[in-house]
């Protein structure tokens, strides 16, 4: 087989470096531009001959030159191809994305091979990087990231208040407690329920009942820490679990959220709609045989609210 290339089949090989739908350039090892395809044309607004012989770095100000010298260095010493992925970084030399169809991304998401070139005596005086335009990969999996995410929020949290459901909390509750069977940790769980609830769906319907709800939701919202879990137990009652926080920490968290709540009015459909909530407090300084017990202790301490004239906070002895 003759190893000469004629000039028809150099020919061809700068045709197909040419046309395929992937950039190809050319670097010798001062990072000047030798070989600079359509893909790169196209996307740069560069036409190859301005592009050959500039600098790399001077073109694409936004590449790492440390990290880019430190991996050519690598493929020339090694012999041996590097690469990078769009899950590491996402783009090697940004350019804007233009398809249509994943259109909302700003950049093009890019692949990259970086392949040792051998001169006729063996040595590699120059670096050919391949650049594949891999956003229609990135943005597929960002949907579907975004989807499960979205998944896993309503599979843990109440529709109708946003809180987190009973069985998100009472896991968190779980974990909590092994936490404390562990260490010793404190922590606390407030529980407490709408008072006299059945009366205003019964004077001013469902939706009023919804309303109302969601209203002292909101108000949860406002009162716990980024650590705490609020959720809604079932129906009108709710559970906040405390980490960290013993009972008096715990009792006086309650009485702030009883008062902001009689504070409320909700409007809804011509009416002036007030509440007010009861609420139970325990921790778990004392020894229990499981988190379930927690649980009882705190709607202990709420039943004792409600047969005191509700509108209060109790705390589990």
């Amino acid at each position: 087989m003759n190893d000469n290339i004629d000039l028809k089949e150099l020919h061809w090989l700068l045709t197909i470096t040419q046309s395929i739908d992937v950039g190809v350039v050319v670097l010798d090892r001062d990072y000047r531009v030798q070989v600079w395809n359509t893909f790169m044309e196209n996307r740069s607004g560069v036409v190859p001959s301005e592009a050959a012989g500039q600098s790399f770095f001077k073109m694409f100000p936004e590449i790492n030159e440390q990290w880019f010298s430190r991996k050519i260095d690598n493929v020339v010493t090694l012999g041996t191809p590097a690469f990078t992925i769009w899950e590491q970084r996402p783009y090697l030399v940004r350019f804007k994305n233009y398809q249509p169809i994943t259109g909302q991304e700003d950049f093009m998401y890019q692949n990259t091979t970086l392949f040792p070139l051998r001169s006729t005596n063996s040595e590699i005086s120059h670096i050919c990087l391949v650049i594949y335009d891999v956003t229609d990969v990135a943005t597929n999996r960002h949907q579907l990231q975004a989807a499960n995410a979205e998944l896993q929020k309503l599979s843990s949290t109440d529709r109708l208040t946003g809180l987190f459901n009973r069985g998100h909390w009472e896991e968190a509750l779980k974990l909590e407690y092994a936490r404390h069977s562990r260490y010793a940790s404190n922590s606390s769980l407030v529980m407490f329920d709408i008072d006299h609830f059945k009366r205003v769906n019964d004077t001013y319907g469902h939706q009023a009942g919804d309303a109302v709800i969601q209203r002292v939701a909101e108000v949860i919202r406002h009162h716990v820490r980024d650590v705490d879990i609020a959720g809604r137990y079932g129906g009108e009652e709710f559970a906040v679990l405390l980490p960290g926080t013993d009972k008096e920490g715990a009792r006086i968290f309650s009485e702030r959220v009883r008062q902001a709540i009689e504070a409320e009015v909700v409007e809804h459909d011509g009416h002036a709609i007030r509440c007010t909530v009861s609420l139970g407090v325990a921790d778990l300084a004392t020894p229990m045989p499981g988190y379930k017990t927690l649980i009882e202790r705190a709607d202990q301490a709420l039943y004792v609210s409600k047969e005191n004239g509700r509108n209060q906070v109790s705390v589990h002895a």
